[in-house]
């Protein structure tokens, strides 16, 4: 039988914070706003807004629950969306309900007690997806629980075509490099990253299907239309995309 982390908890200036047991934050609310996503790196875990329209019937899959902070938003600011989340721990699912005002699972919004690594290998789920979204860490935050080729690789099978895989990166650990490798092996090297945020994480975000050609101007103006209707502050992201990354300066070209 596999032991689960304890789930615990800390208030702090209006912060509800999410523990495994541990002081390593592994996710915060603000208490007043609950449907905002708090931590930046977390709302960069929203990049591939970005690049996808949200029509009816499109699909998200969230690996890794924490407090729920990315389900609350897509539920709040895209009706169009169906989130289907995957976590194995069942209290941190009743955590981010309980603690974290998570709603519960109706018609866009499925929680799926199961392991991400299963998950994203089963066949029915094959091509299911317009994003993917991954953030999975341990009580230990030594890297992300899930780092493989063969766990990247079923990401993107699980993917639709054209698709976006968003995850939560440890930039200071030795896993940083091991995960960036195996993520452009299973996306043909298609990655963009973040710059790195305050607490150390970089958010990748990996593309499948057609060639991405667009001049960053029209991506800004993207950007600036979300921020507008969601709060995001997407203001910052194409700057420091389009920095970030060798061959972007000019045009996005993924």
């Amino acid at each position: 039988m596999m032991l689960m982390e304890p789930v615990t908890f800390s208030e702090s200036g209006g912060v509800r914070y999410l523990h495994f047991g541990t002081e390593l934050i592994q996710g915060a609310m603000r208490i007043r706003d609950p449907d905002e996503i708090y931590l930046e790196y977390n709302q960069q875990m929203m990049a591939w807004l970005l690049f996808l329209e949200t029509t009816p019937g499109m699909k998200v899959a969230q690996l890794g629950l924490g407090t729920g902070a990315l389900a609350k938003f897509q539920h709040r600011h895209c009706p169009a969306v169906k989130t289907t989340v995957v976590e194995l721990n069942p209290a941190v699912i009743v955590a981010a309900r309980s603690m974290f005002f998570m709603a519960n699972d109706d018609r866009r919004l499925e929680t799926l007690q199961a392991d991400a690594k299963t998950f994203v290998q089963l066949s029915q789920y094959k091509n299911q997806f317009d994003a993917v979204q991954v953030d999975l860490y341990d009580a230990i935050c030594d890297g992300p629980a899930a780092s493989s080729l063969e766990f990247y690789q079923g990401c993107f099978d699980i993917l639709n075509s054209p698709g976006v895989m968003t995850v939560n990166l440890f930039s200071r650990h030795q896993s940083f490099d091991i995960n960036l490798q195996n993520i452009c092996e299973a996306f043909d090297n298609r990655v963009l990253l973040f710059p790195e945020s305050h607490d150390c994480n970089v958010v990748a975000i990996a593309f499948k299907g057609p060639q991405l050609e667009a001049e960053w101007q029209d991506v800004s103006k993207r950007a600036k239309l979300i921020m507008e209707k969601t709060g995001l502050p997407t203001n910052k992201w194409v700057t420091g995309i389009s920095r970030e990354n060798a061959r972007q300066e000019n045009k996005l070209s993924i």
